[in-house]
């Protein structure tokens, strides 16, 4: 693999132990302004120094995010259509990996929907954006979003993350399932867990801690952490849990629920 590839990758996922918090803060790219997100400097400023990485737009990384700030960047670079479309999966690239690069990103990401009638388009830009980010030394990450007609099964995301992987994803992102060891096992790079919609703090919590004990390299959480009552405790035992291996209760109990 190229050096600049793996040293990005090195701070996204920590070497120490292999796990990783990703705060993901992407949702407004095609929901708006999402609950918890009005307003970002104000709400997720305060959460970085807990995360390993940010996931997010480039508009809200170049007008809310201080560059100061020493926070690896996950960039998502696809979209073209919002929750008022039926079909969210006719996605294309929109943004450059040399604005990428200009923005010193860590990684961009794009989202692939297999089993949707735009599945070819959707491996397509993966493929297109693997070329480039081997040309800058950028690695991608592919999340495995559901079709409408998929379920989030150990088949179907079995075969969603492989393909991810196949076409050169440097990591892929998907959902929590039953035998989720079966989906690591198939998949040749690093897969983390997608928080999902907002939960209870501690099925939230089980989650982290079931993901990266069935082998997933750690969480990719926004709703959970952000839409949580009390954000800064909630990403602090997610941290916990993901690379401690602190058991969700007692995280929930002594870091949560820490006044």
């Amino acid at each position: 693999m190229d050096y600049g590839i793996e040293n990005r990758l090195a701070r996204i996922i920590k070497p120490k132990d292999g796990k990783t918090v990703m705060l993901a803060v992407d949702h407004g790219y095609f929901m708006g302004p999402t609950g918890g997100l009005e307003n970002i400097n104000k709400s997720i400023t305060p959460l970085l120094e807990y995360a390993d990485s940010l996931m997010l737009t480039r508009g809200i990384l170049r007008s809310q995010i201080d560059p100061k700030i020493d926070i690896p960047i996950v960039l998502r670079v696809s979209g073209g259509t919002s929750i008022l479309n039926d079909d969210l999966s006719d996605e294309d690239i929109t943004v450059s990996m040399e604005d990428a690069v200009r923005l010193n990103v860590s990684a961009v990401a794009l989202s692939i929907f297999i089993g949707s009638k735009n599945e070819r388009q959707g491996i397509i830009n993966l493929s297109k954006l693997v070329d480039k980010g081997y040309k800058y030394g950028i690695p991608v990450l592919a999340v495995t979003a559901v079709g409408r007609e998929m379920g989030r099964d150990e088949r179907y995301l079995s075969l969603a993350v492989r393909i991810a992987a196949e076409t050169g994803a440097s990591i892929v992102k998907t959902y929590y399932c039953e035998d989720f060891d079966r989906v690591v096992e198939t998949c040749p790079v690093p897969v983390v867990v997608a928080g999902g919609k907002k939960t209870g703090e501690s099925d939230a919590l089980k989650l982290a801690y079931d993901a990266v004990k069935h082998g997933a390299a750690g969480v990719d959480m926004g709703r959970n952490i952000f839409q949580s009552e009390k954000p800064a405790n909630m990403i602090k035992a997610v941290r916990a849990v993901v690379h401690e291996g602190i058991a969700p209760e007692e995280a929930y109990n002594k870091i949560y629920n820490n006044k």
